[in-house]
C-alpha cells in the first residue's frame, strides 16, 4: 500500500488528491485558489467533511504549507513521510514524452524549454512542483503529460501543410491536449465494450476547454486540438479553429496587435463571444430555456444559436473521425459539459443521427449520475456513453507504475 499525491498546479491555483494505492481510494481532495490575490481560498474534503480557509495566499509555497499542515492537523497522515510520491499534471510535453516520466534535471529542462508552447501552463506546473519538492525532500515525483497520449499520431495527422523546416527547426506540429482524460475515458469505454481485440472509439472531452480524439485499438490516431489548446472545436471562451486570415483582418479593422486579437480568441470567443452571456454552458442553458425567467428574447435567441453552432462543430469532428476510424463502436462524452449538459449531447447526436444511425435514449440522457453509463437506445448502431473523467487517478497510476511502488 502506498499514498500518492496527484497535483495540478495552475498560475493561481493548486488542485490535489491524496490516493491510497493500488486501491485507488481517495483519502482527501481539495483546491487552493486565488493564489497571489488579495484573498485566497483553501478547500479540502475528507471523510465527507469540507474544510474551507480564506486568507491571503501570496504564493505556491504558502499554498503547499497550508496543504501539508492540514494533512497533519486533520489526522489524514501522522507524518509527511507517509506520502510515498507525488504525480504532477504537465500540459505540454512536446515531442519528447510519449509516456509519463520520473522527474530529473533533464525532464525539468525539457518542460522549461516547452514553456513557450504552453506559457500559461508549463511555468505554473513547475512552480507547483518546486514548492512541493522543497517541502517534501526525498520524495520522488512523476510528470504526467497532457500531450503524451497523442504521440501515437502519425505524421500525416500531426503535420501542418507549412514549410517543412517549421516542423524540424521550430517544432510546429499538432500536439493535442487533455490526453490524460482521453486515455482514461477510452480505456473505460473499451472495458464497457467487453475488451474487444479491435475497437474504434471517439472521445468528446467537452469542458470549458474541449477536444475530441479518435482512438483505434486503444491508441490515439487523431485529435482536435493542435499546436496549442486554442485549435479545434468551439469552447467556453476559445474560438477553436478559424480562418487564419481573420487575424490580420481584425488587426487592421480594430487597430489591435496580434497578441490582443489572440487574447480575444482565447478569452472572449466561443460560447461567451457568440452568446454574449457567458463562457459557462450552464448560463447559456438557463438563457436558452429561460429557467429563471430573466432571459430576454434576444438572449434566448443568442443562446439557441450558440448551442446549435457548438453542436454542429462538434458533430463535424465526430463525422471526420468516423471516416478516419473506418466506423465507430462508441462515442463517449466526458468533462464538465460532456458529463452534465444533456441538451448539448442531444443536439450533437441529433446532428450525427441521420448519417451514422446513432440515437439517444432520451430518458437515459437526462439522468444525472456520476457513474459510467450508456445513453443510446436499442436502435443505435453506435453506443453513446457518458464517462466521468478522472485525470487524477491516471496520474496516481502512472506514478505507482513508473516508481515501481506496486512491487
Amino acid at each position: 500500500m502506498s499514498k500518492i499525491m496527484s497535483v495540478n498546479a495552475g498560475s493561481s491555483s493548486l488542485k490535489f488528491q491524496l490516493f491510497k494505492m493500488p486501491e485507488e481510494e481517495v483519502i482527501c481532495s481539495g483546491v487552493v485558489e486565488r493564489i497571489g490575490q488579495a484573498m485566497g481560498s483553501f478547500t479540502m474534503k475528507h471523510n465527507g467533511e469540507k474544510k474551507v480557509i480564506e486568507e491571503p495566499i501570496p504564493d505556491h509555497g504558502k499554498a503547499v504549507d497550508m496543504l501539508l499542515k492540514a494533512l497533519i492537523d486533520d489526522g489524514i497522515v501522522e507524518k509527511l513521510e507517509e506520502i510515498d510520491a507525488v504525480g504532477h499534471r504537465i500540459v505540454q510535453g512536446g515531442p519528447y514524452f510519449s509516456d509519463s516520466a520520473v522527474v530529473d534535471d533533464d525532464v525539468i529542462a525539457k518542460v522549461e524549454e516547452l514553456a513557450e508552447l504552453a506559457p500559461l501552463h508549463n511555468p505554473a506546473h513547475l512552480v507547483g512542483y518546486r514548492a512541493i519538492a522543497k517541502k517534501l525532500p526525498g520524495v520522488k515525483h512523476v510528470f504526467t503529460f497532457d500531450t503524451a497520449f497523442h504521440q501515437t499520431m502519425d505524421a500525416e495527422r500531426y503535420l501542418y501543410p507549412l514549410p517543412y523546416e517549421y516542423y524540424t527547426d521550430l517544432k510546429v506540429r499538432k500536439y493535442g491536449a487533455h490526453g490524460t482524460s482521453h486515455k482514461y475515458v477510452s480505456e473505460q469505454v473499451i472495458d464497457m465494450l467487453g475488451n474487444p481485440k479491435h475497437s474504434r472509439v471517439i472521445v468528446c472531452h467537452l469542458g470549458n476547454g474541449a477536444s475530441l480524439s479518435a482512438v483505434q485499438d486503444g491508441k490515439c490516431i487523431d485529435t482536435s486540438m493542435g499546436f496549442t489548446p486554442l485549435a479545434g472545436v468551439m469552447m467556453g471562451g476559445r474560438c477553436g479553429s478559424v480562418d487564419p486570415s481573420i487575424m490580420p483582418y481584425l488587426c487592421k479593422k480594430l487597430n489591435k496587435t496580434p497578441d490582443e486579437i489572440l487574447y480575444i480568441y482565447n478569452h472572449e470567443s466561443g460560447m461567451k463571444g457568440v452568446s454574449g452571456i457567458s463562457s459557462d454552458s450552464r448560463d447559456v442553458e438557463n438563457a436558452l430555456f429561460n429557467k429563471d425567467g430573466k432571459a430576454t428574447a434576444e438572449q434566448s435567441e443568442r443562446a439557441l444559436l450558440t448551442s446549435l453552432l457548438y453542436a454542429r462543430i462538434v458533430s463535424k469532428y465526430i463525422g471526420q473521425y468516423y471516416v478516419e476510424l473506418g466506423g465507430c463502436d462508441a462515442i463517449a462524452f466526458t468533462a464538465g459539459v460532456g458529463e452534465n449538459a444533456a441538451y448539448l449531447r442531444r443536439l450533437i447526436i441529433d446532428d450525427c443521427s441521420r448519417a451514422l444511425s446513432v440515437f439517444l435514449d432520451e430518458e437515459a440522457n437526462n439522468i444525472h449520475s456520476s457513474e459510467n453509463r450508456i445513453i443510446s437506445n436499442e436502435y443505435s448502431k453506435i453506443d453513446v456513453m457518458v464517462i466521468p473523467t478522472n485525470e487524477e487517478v491516471m496520474i496516481a497510476r502512472d506514478t505507482v507504475r513508473l516508481l515501481h511502488l506496486d512491487a
